[in-house]
């Protein structure tokens, strides 16, 4: 028996989520039935992680156990006429026995993309959080210095998500721009259910003006239910990076 991982990029507007649903078209749906031809066996994968409807992945890291014997390479290529043109295998490689794409991540990345203007851009408008004012920049990366350490999240975590511990660490956090776009990015050992985009929306409050970086304080000392908070937009989100070794030592 092989074990088998995988590194996927994906678009996930079109898709309800990553996890395989009952009458829905999820990422883990088509990736399961195209790897089923490739092995000539029914396969099973687990994901680092699940994204929901409309969240993107850069590099989303699958694993699988197989009978199969085709050829890491040749699932790659091979992948390339069978998935849909918005799921793309980048990369596949055979793994120890054991290894598992969600229990021996070590930390992973994720990145939130803005669009601030006027006027919304049409072909932007299924990857970015489109807003019409602008934000304070620096603001908003005050407040996300507060989120580096280790702290209780609970107050970021969106009700009916599964019972995980909500102590986490994180390990960056911080506002840059990329061209037209502002991008969030955060680094850390584990995410709670809507907690990125519940944060962004926080953050967001800060670059309006509508909140101070005390009050974001705040509300990351706060317990749930305590302040008003919503998840920001699910197409501005992507899982950016999956790592496999600890977090390196600054």
């Amino acid at each position: 028996m092989r074990t088998i991982k995988l590194v996927v990029a994906y678009d996930g507007s079109c898709y309800h989520g990553f996890q395989k649903q009952k009458d829905y078209e999820t990422i883990q749906s088509i990736l399961e039935e195209k790897l089923a031809m490739l092995c000539g066996e029914r396969v099973v994968i687990a994901g680092s992680g699940r994204t929901d409807a409309g969240v993107h992945a850069l590099a989303q890291t699958v694993t699988f156990t197989t009978n199969g014997r085709i050829p890491c390479p040749n699932i790659v290529r091979a992948s390339r006429s069978l998935l849909p043109r918005d799921i793309v295998v980048l990369s596949s490689e055979e793994v120890p026995e054991g290894f598992h794409a969600r229990f021996s991540a070590c930390w992973k990345v994720y990145q939130y993309r803005v669009l601030c203007g006027a006027f919304a851009n049409p072909f932007r408008v299924r990857y970015t959080w489109q807003l019409p004012d602008e934000l304070n920049l620096e603001a908003m990366n005050k407040a996300a210095a507060l989120l580096l350490g280790t702290h209780d999240f609970s107050a970021f975590r969106s009700s009916g998500s599964v019972d995980s511990p909500p102590i986490k660490t994180i390990y960056e956090a911080g506002w840059h721009t990329e061209g037209s776009e502002l991008v969030f990015r955060i680094a850390g050992d584990g995410f709670l259910y809507h907690m990125v985009r519940n944060i962004v929306w926080s953050l967001v409050q800060v670059g309006l003006g509508k909140r101070s970086e005390a009050d974001f304080g705040a509300e990351l000392r706060a317990k749930r239910c305590e302040f008003l908070n919503e998840p920001a937009p699910a197409e501005g989100l992507y899982l950016q990076e999956v790592c496999y070794k600890p977090y390196p030592e600054r």
